[in-house]
Formats: C-alpha cells, structure tokens, sequence
C-alpha cells in the first residue's frame, strides 16, 4: 500500500448525483414544494422496501422519536429504557413528552443495550412507570431483538403494556432473517440525515405495522389536523374545512427533501455493498495488529459506521491524542457517541447517572473513534485510512 502523505480524507461525503438533482428541479417546477404527492410516493416505496404496512416520512429521527413515544403512552408519570451510549435526542424526545429515562449499559462485547440489564430494571419497576423500550442500533449493527422483544412482552401487564421502539437512525438497510431494521419492534425510527447511510439532508421515517399507532402518529405529525395539507388542496372538498383533534407537532417532510429520498432509496443496496467492502478491507488490515479491536459485527450489518477500538493496554498514547493525530494526518474522524452521562443537562438531572455505574459504555467511549466510511470513497482515501492508523499506532505500541 502506498503512504499517500498528501492525500485527505474526509470524514464523510454524500454520495448525491444527477438523478437526485433532477428530481428536486421537477418538484420545484411543479409548484408543490410542501408535503404532497412526491412525499407520499416516499412513503409507499419505503414501506415496500422494508417491509412494514405503514411508512411516515418526517423532518427528523428526532420527530419521529416523538411521534412514536407519544403513540405508546410516554407521557408524565411514564418512563422508557434506553442505552447511555446513543445521541442525545434518543433519551430528550422523552423528555419533551414529560416522561422519566432509565438507562441500561451496553454488553462488554458489543456497542448495544445489554437485555440483561434492561430486565434489571423492569424488575425494580414496581411503580409500573416503563412503558417502552429503546434499543438503539448503533452503526448499523442490531440490538438483541429477540430478547428485547421477549422482555417487553413478559413485563408486559394489561394496565401497564411495554412497547419497543427501535432507535433505526444507524441502521438502514440492516436486515435479519426475520426482518428489516424497523420492522423488528412496535415502532421503528429512521434517519435521513446529511451523513447516513442515504440521505435527503434533514429528515426521517417511521415503520409500524400498526394501524393504531400509525393514524396516530399521522394525525399528531401536522398540528393534530385531520387532513393532510395535500388532501386539503386536491380533493374536491373544500380547503378551509378541517377540524384539529389533538394538540399535534409539525414534523412533516416536505416534496422537495422526499425527492432525493425517492433516488437515494433506489441505490440503497449499492451503497450497502460499497460500504461493506470497504469495511472487509479495514478488518482484513486492522485485525494483524494486537493494539486495535474490529468492531463487532451483527447479523445484517448496514456498516453505517466503523467503530475501531484502540487496546489501550498496548498503547502509550490516550484515545483522544491517537484520534488528534489522525487529524493532523488529513482524517476526518469522529466518536459515537459521548454518553450521555458526561453532559452537565443529564448529570445534573439523575444523580445517580455516572460512568462507574455503566462501565461497559465508558470503556466503549474511552477507546472508540470512528474512521471514514462512505460509498464513493476511492482506493488511495482507503488505503490513507488504513495506513495512517496502523502507523500511528505502531508508533504508540508499547508490548
């Protein structure tokens, strides 16, 4: 491999072409730059994809977040169980409803929320206060869904019944042979962010296969009107007749943005292979060399990101100076995720929410950074990647 001194890499480049362009140019000669038609074309070929009976686009994973909690009962005096290893918005859309977080470490070999001490927790629930579960699947690698689903079921009572949303914003196309990501729970929520796996810039979407949650959070996603904008202005009916039945959010995911939506879901398989060949290469190189840990890999691995772990007993050099030092040698990096229990917000508003009390999620913080990984990456930025780190920590090697 060639050392590529010169050459940068950044963190991350959508892979945004021709077909993307010229679709956002047709909506915007349409005259219909809201949510309307092209929105929902989105949706149903989405649903298609994955596989569930419902499909929501909207403008976030954090609104779709919101939507699904308030459908199953998050609300004050309820609380869900999430993992202290996600980004900050998995646990504050509870928040904003007015519910309590309990938070469940991740498994010592993995990056995902650990049943185990989820079951902890639903044990000491007295108060029956948990009505939904959180697992979030963290760079395209999956939860244990089986035993989550398992758990929300057992705990389950007919006052108090425990739903699972699954946080999806990672894992979009991670499949199982029991399904798409998304279709694993009551609820899945996916991202559309600017850096994943595709794209429309801000957005996301949300699956069930449940006709009650799915009028629900249909109604709540547009003020708690009981017409969509699109209906109101293509059906014969009048446009000023509708009624508001609940107090709803606006979280709707306009044409222009479902537009590029519609061409990056037609190369989401193409992506996901490109991705994964990229990923193979870092392990096949990465796995010779004692200091580094490969991330562990799931069934259905969407290889969202490349989580590398540094062994830092065979290091002289912390996680944050190695990651300052692949900086300086043009990579983009980056960490996933802070836990949430280093933030003043949630050290300050649960005691009890310190490191020492989820080791396994600090250890992760402590000794992952994320590497470049997008599709269109070429072979000289992968073998910038792969050289850089190895050299780097040859250089800090101490055993």
């Amino acid at each position: 491999m060639s050392e590529n001194t010169n050459i940068k890499v950044p963190f991350f480049c959508p892979s945004i072409g021709k077909e993307e362009q010229e679709a956002v140019l047709e909506v915007m000669k349409s005259g219909w730059l809201t949510t309307g038609k092209i929105t929902e074309k989105f949706e149903k070929e989405f649903s298609a994809f994955i596989g569930s009976k419902h499909a929501l686009a909207v403008n976030s994973n954090t609104s779709g977040m919101i939507l699904a909690m308030e459908a199953c009962g998050v609300k004050k005096g309820k609380a869900i169980i999430t993992t202290p290893y996600t980004f900050v918005s998995t646990a504050t859309t509870a928040i904003h409803l007015g519910a309590d977080v309990f938070f469940a470490d991740t498994e010592k070999e993995t990056y995902s929320i650990d049943p185990e001490k989820i079951e902890d927790l639903l044990r000491k629930d007295t108060e029956h206060k948990i009505c939904a579960i959180v697992p979030v699947h963290i760079a395209g690698n999956l939860c244990n869904m089986k035993k989550i689903n398992e758990l929300a079921k057992k705990y389950s009572t007919n006052e108090n019944k425990i739903y699972v949303i699954e946080d999806a914003a990672h894992s979009f196309p991670s499949k199982t042979e029991n399904g798409y990501s998304g279709t694993l729970g009551d609820i899945g929520v996916f991202s559309f962010y600017a850096t994943k796996t595709i794209t429309t810039g801000e957005g996301g979407m949300i699956t069930t296969n449940n006709e009650t949650f799915a009028k629900r959070m249909n109604i709540m996603r547009l003020h708690g009107m009981d017409r969509t904008t699109w209906d109101r202005y293509t059906n014969p009916k009048a446009t000023w007749e509708y009624d508001i039945v609940d107090s709803g959010y606006k979280f709707n995911l306009p044409d222009i943005l479902s537009a590029i939506g519609r061409e990056q879901l037609k190369k989401a398989e193409d992506f996901r292979i490109k991705r994964t060949h990229i990923a193979e290469k870092y392990n096949k190189e990465f796995s010779k060399y004692d200091f580094l840990q490969i991330p562990p890999t799931s069934e259905g691995n969407s290889w969202h990101l490349y989580l590398i772990q540094l062994k830092k007993d065979k290091l002289n050099c912390t996680r944050t100076d190695f990651a300052k030092e692949l900086q300086e040698n043009g990579l983009g990096i980056s960490m996933h995720f802070i836990p949430l229990f280093h933030f003043s917000y949630w050290k300050n508003k649960y005691k009890d929410f310190i490191p020492s009390n989820y080791p396994n999620a600090n250890n992760h913080y402590e000794n992952t950074i994320t590497l470049p990984l997008w599709p269109e990456m070429t072979k000289e930025m992968i073998d910038k990647v792969i050289n850089t780190v190895i050299q780097i920590g040859k250089k800090h090697y101490v055993c």
